[in-house]
């Protein structure tokens, strides 16, 4: 089977589950998206690889990684591998010493690693025409909902234009420790556009 190639474009609040999360994933050829429901914790731990930040303690996903490189395991790709029932099911393909094997998970798990080893995620033609939605633009609101993270983050902190350097590191190491990352990305955010002299 073909595999498609996706790329995370953004991971927002459900429309449909109000506790969940949905992460959108694009074609990279084409302009398709695949939505995917995913949990809170999991929703987190996409968005904390993506925002590049680093918790005090290792979350379950890092953990995970740093098993896999200190037995030299890589990641080689995520695949999107089936849907049944409206569930959606992956798999982790790993290569040791030139050997590929291939490990069964949760789809929003394998897209937490695939982000934290920048490997590529596929799926297959059936997947998009069951799931997919084809778009006509680029906006990612379609999918419903607040945007919590996209790739590349497009959105601008409200409330934090007005603090001080100073003071928004301080509040970066302080939501660091109480391991708010939702608020540790906005804050981020709002320092890199300030960098970036926007």
């Amino acid at each position: 089977m073909v595999k498609i190639e996706l790329d995370i474009i953004a991971l927002s609040h459900s429309v449909t589950q109000s506790h969940n999360y949905a992460v959108v994933l694009g074609e990279i050829e084409g302009n398709r998206r695949l939505p995917i429901v995913i949990g809170g914790f999991e929703a987190q731990a996409i968005a904390v690889a993506m925002e590049q930040m680093s918790p005090n303690r290792p979350l379950t996903h890092d953990l995970f990684k740093n098993t896999l490189e200190h037995f030299e395991i890589d990641l080689k790709e995520v695949v999107i591998n089936n849907l049944l029932d409206g569930v959606f099911y992956a798999k982790l393909v790993c290569l040791k010493n030139g050997e590929e094997y291939e490990i069964d998970s949760r789809t929003s798990d394998a897209i937490a690693m695939a982000v934290r080893f920048d490997c590529p995620i596929y799926t297959y033609e059936f997947i998009m025409e069951s799931a997919g939605v084809e778009l006509d633009d680029e906006s990612v609101e379609t999918t419903g909902g607040e945007i919590v993270s996209e790739k590349p983050a497009k959105t601008t902190p409200g409330g934090y234009e007005r603090m001080t350097e100073e003071a928004l590191n301080k509040l970066l190491d302080d939501v660091l420790a109480n391991e708010d990352y939702e608020k540790a990305a906005k804050i981020r955010d709002e320092l890199l556009r300030r960098k970036g002299g926007e």
